[in-house]
């Protein structure tokens, strides 16, 4: 399922997230901590993958396409449990 956003919320939805958060996606997924990071706008492909994230620029940051939310999702889960406790 893809999903469209501003890069500014996506950005807001990872700044929002709790310490350990990163890691805990990536052990959750199997994948790199710098591939989570790289899906909420990082740029350090050495270490981590693109994971379908396409950026175009516009306003509030540009305009995100988002070809899997699995990694939003989880993140939006991770925020939603830390705003209840």
């Amino acid at each position: 399922m893809t999903k469209t956003i501003s890069f500014n919320e996506l950005r807001q939805l990872k700044d929002s997230l709790p310490d350990g958060s990163m890691h805990q996606i990536a052990d959750r997924l199997n994948i790199t901590v710098q591939t989570v990071r790289n899906y909420f706008g990082g740029a350090n492909y050495d270490s981590g993958k693109n994971l379908g994230v396409h950026i175009e620029p516009g306003p509030n940051g540009g305009i995100v396409v988002l070809d899997d939310t699995t990694i939003y999702d989880m993140a939006l889960e991770i925020l939603g449990q830390a705003e209840k406790e």
